[in-house]
Parts: structure tokens; sequence; C-alpha cells
């Protein structure tokens, strides 16, 4: 079986990007961190194939991007379609907030994480 998940090769590039988390991504993390929402466990930096994402809960296949300012030029949103898509077809969703809705937002942006997030499964009775 191939492995998927925080391949060994990326280690370095994740705790390179742990330790110099923006602030949209220390805020986020601050909300997400000690299963807060739903109980679910979140992740941070997160090694997916051969990309990193922000925050992935595994429970849900959830994926959460925060796009800084680079984002917003057109090379850049090619690459993070490209990204994305190879993501997706592992069946895990990706969800993008910018810096700015984190920040100044920081409610819809939970309210859309929670509406995201499928209820737990029930046992039957």
């Amino acid at each position: 079986m191939t492995e998927i998940f925080n391949k060994k090769e990326f280690v370095k590039k994740r705790q390179y990007l742990r330790k110099r988390m923006t602030k949209a991504e220390i805020f986020l993390w601050s909300k997400l961190k000690g299963k807060q929402i739903n109980g679910l466990k979140f992740r941070r930096q997160y090694g997916i194939n051969n990309y990193v994402v922000d925050f992935y809960c595994p429970e849900q296949k959830l994926a959460i991007e925060i796009d800084g300012d680079v984002h917003g030029y057109n090379s850049r949103m090619i690459h993070d379609k490209q990204r994305q898509r190879g993501i997706e077809v592992l069946g895990i969703k990706v969800l993008r907030f910018t810096n700015n809705d984190v920040m100044k937002n920081i409610k819809g942006v939970l309210h859309n994480i929670i509406t995201t997030i499928q209820p737990p499964l029930t046992p039957p009775s």
C-alpha cells in the first residue's frame, strides 16, 4: 500500500510550517485544537500525498486551507486548484478561507466548518 499521509520525506517541511504559522492560522488553530468542534480531532500542517494542508480532520476527511494574499495571483490560483483536485480525488473535502475571513469573521468560518461536518453516526437501536 502506498503511503498517503504524513510521508517521511516531508517531516521537516511540516515542522517548518508549524513553527511559522500565520496569525490567521494560529487564531483558527486556537478554535480547532482540543476537540472543540463537535469533539473532533484536527491536526495542523498535515501531509496528504505530496501536499501539506493547514488543518485536517481524519475522522471527517476534511482539509482546511487558509489562503494569504499570495493566493490571489493567477498562477497561484491555478496551482491551488490542481492541488485541491489532487486532494479531493482521495475523497477528502477541502474548505478554503482567506486570512481576512479568519481574522474578521471567525464566527462565519466556524459556522461553515460545522455545517460541513457530517453528523456523527449513531449506532442502531
